[in-house]
């Protein structure tokens, strides 16, 4: 309770390296993701895009950010017991001509996030990248350093107040913790864990898969329409 308090009124730092983290590229890669999201994933070079999988029922079977961090080279990050449910989803429909790869590197990164409304004053102590809001909008990623630390910042939350998630070797793991951490004293920002997202996402109606969303629902019957995209080409589940 204290945790979920501190980040919705300062800021809270949350080591999420269990994240599940799923790798695909290849010259074939942007038209398989555009056949299995329901989302339209076919975005600039930098961006986050929340989407679900579907089955061919229209049921919910993945729900995740993709971040594009190349033409054709993507990074999934989906819950920490769901890594390989989703992989083994993306490799029973994967093109059979070798354009496409994917690759699990859930223990190749350590996952940092920093969030909570002295998110930015804080990051801002440990960084000469711009993370204004015009310079680092939601939703999107871009590479920055952290004290001395490359990582991939990802300006997205699963608790709904501002802040980022960070990437970076797992060997520079508890550097970047330290960093974040003496960066945040004074601020009132604490360490907190998964019983404080919990309540958090729930608080801002952020959804579970396996939870409140399953392969029984669509996302409309979830309240998850803005995340489907039926103008783009034909993916599973359209219909």
């Amino acid at each position: 309770g204290a945790e979920a308090l501190a980040t919705r009124e300062t800021a809270g730092l949350f080591d999420e390296s269990s994240f599940a983290k799923i790798e695909i590229e290849g010259e074939g890669v942007v038209g398989f993701l555009q056949q299995l999201c329901a989302n339209d994933i076919d975005r600039p070079v930098g961006s986050i895009v929340y989407t679900q999988m579907l089955n061919r029922r229209g049921g919910i079977e993945c729900d995740f950010t993709v971040n594009r961090i190349a033409e054709e080279r993507f990074l999934i990050i989906t819950g920490t017991a769901f890594g390989q449910h989703d992989i083994s989803w993306l490799s029973l429909n994967m093109p059979e001509d070798g354009s496409v790869s994917i690759e699990d590197v859930g223990s190749a990164y350590a996952c940092i996030g920093l969030w909570g409304p002295k998110a930015r004053k804080i990051l801002e102590k440990v960084t000469t990248d711009d993370v204004s809001n015009a310079g680092f909008p939601y939703m999107t990623a871009k590479r920055i350093t952290v004290g001395d630390v490359p990582a991939l910042a990802s300006r997205v939350t699963y608790v709904g107040e501002l802040g980022w998630e960070f990437y970076c070797p797992m060997e520079y793991g508890l550097r970047l913790w330290d960093t974040l951490w003496e960066a945040g004293q004074g601020e009132g920002m604490v360490a907190a864990g998964y019983k404080a997202i919990e309540s958090l996402r729930l608080e801002k109606g952020y959804r579970y898969w396996s939870g409140e969303i399953t392969p029984d629902y669509t996302p409309y019957e979830a309240g998850l329409g803005f995340a489907v995209k039926l103008d783009k080409p034909d993916f599973i589940g359209k219909e």
